[in-house]
């Protein structure tokens, strides 16, 4: 495992596991301890992706102690929106059997996420969480967080991969010492129609998949894969023995369309 360094000192494994769409019931409990087997330490889930009790049970069967895993989840846009932050953290701790989260972050920066984030800094002082972050924030909205003289994130989870590196944000981010993190770090699958990704991994006896991870390391980026196959997951995890050399990455550089697979956090509205 490759790990970065937060603003407070806090370590965080480079590649977590997400759970968006995995299903609490059916897929999530297997999906998460099987994770755990492999390797991963580091689990992403959110309120909205309603499988925290899945992921909870999950931790449960895979017999890995509390104490070795960075657990993140999200409070959700509406209970942002209703200055419910504290009591949404509590019913995340509750769902998810937990008495503290390693990593809570804002999830979409709509209107109240200012006081919303109030709330997570005091959360966080009263050491309920190890690590306060954001997620899907864009510049302007980490300046009105200045301007208002709170806190820094000390993370910001955004859409992010080859066809949408955000140099700008990251390079942002890098001078206020905010870890980047990506979520859709495999393009949501689409890495599968570039055949650069195919050359690179013949090259160095890997997969496009774990290509477009190491890409991610080797930008000291945090990525979230997501996967509810046994070989995916193994396959996601098997990035830490090789590096890209200066013509993968300047190859993987020439892929940049700058299109988002998901909505712009200046538009949404959900």
């Amino acid at each position: 495992m490759q790990y970065a360094k937060l603003s407070n000192g806090i370590t965080i494994p480079q590649i977590g596991f997400g759970v968006w769409q995995v299903d609490e019931e059916t897929e999530a409990p297997a999906a998460v301890a099987e994770a755990l087997r492999v390797g991963y330490r580091h689990i992403d889930t959110a309120a909205v992706y309603k499988n925290e009790r899945g992921v909870a049970k999950g931790i449960k069967e895979s017999g890995v102690k509390r104490e070795e895993l960075f657990l993140t989840s999200k409070v959700w846009n509406d209970d942002i929106r209703a200055g419910r932050t504290k009591e949404a953290f509590a019913e995340s701790l509750e769902r998810l059997e937990t008495d503290y989260l390693d990593l809570y972050l804002i999830h979409w920066p709509v209107e109240g996420y200012v006081e919303a984030w109030k709330a997570m800094v005091e959360l966080y002082e009263a050491g309920k969480i190890k690590a306060i972050g954001v997620s899907n924030f864009k510049e302007h909205h980490l300046d009105t967080l200045a301007e208002e003289g709170l806190m820094t994130p000390m993370i910001n989870q955004v859409e992010l991969h080859p066809q949408l590196p955000q140099h700008e944000l990251h390079e942002y981010l890098q001078d206020h010492n905010i870890q980047i993190e990506a979520w859709s770090p495999l393009m949501q699958g689409k890495f599968l129609e570039i055949n650069d990704f195919k050359e690179i991994a013949e090259k160095h006896g890997k997969s496009p998949s774990q290509v477009v991870l190491r890409w991610h390391l080797d930008n000291g980026i945090v990525a979230l894969p997501k996967s509810v196959t046994p070989e995916r997951i193994a396959e996601n995890f098997d990035v830490f023995d090789f590096q890209l050399d200066a013509d993968d990455l300047e190859k993987i550089d020439r892929l940049a369309s700058e299109d988002r697979l998901g909505p712009d956090p200046d538009e949404i509205d959900f």
